[in-house]
């Protein structure tokens, strides 16, 4: 008889929290959306033209973002390269790293690194909360 009662039990709670999460709106739901950091490294035994050339040849403006990728930020970073700043479903990583093999190799080596925005939390702590927007 406690075994059944326990069956029971389980099974109610476990209904009660699979409606919980089906009546949560999708907006409440957490977002599987990471940002992505990469690195395009100049290869320094090649001049500007030879890498935009690679990087035409290979069709790295028609291809590097595949649908559903978004740009946070483009920069410049003297001595390095480009650091490329994308905000994208979890799911669209692999294209995203095809896009770069297939289109960024040659012209850069790259490095990329899952990242996320620790300002929304560490702002209240900071002292001067004063933040530059691009």
């Amino acid at each position: 008889m406690k075994k059944v009662l326990l069956l029971g039990l389980f099974l109610f709670q476990f209904i009660g929290y699979s409606q919980a999460i089906e009546a949560t709106p999708s907006s409440e739901k957490a977002s599987d959306k990471l940002l992505l950091t990469i690195f395009l490294k100049h290869d320094q035994s090649m001049n500007l033209n030879e890498i935009e050339k690679i990087r035409t040849d290979q069709g790295f403006y028609e291809n590097f973002l595949p649908e559903g990728v978004a740009v946070v930020n483009w920069f410049v970073v003297m001595g390095i390269g480009q650091m490329v700043i994308l905000e994208l479903p979890a799911s669209k990583l692999s294209a995203v790293n095809l896009a770069i093999e297939r289109t960024a190799w040659k012209a850069f080596k790259t490095e990329i690194y899952p990242t996320y925005n620790l300002y929304p939390i560490i702002k209240n702590k900071l002292k001067n909360k004063s933040k530059v927007s691009y």
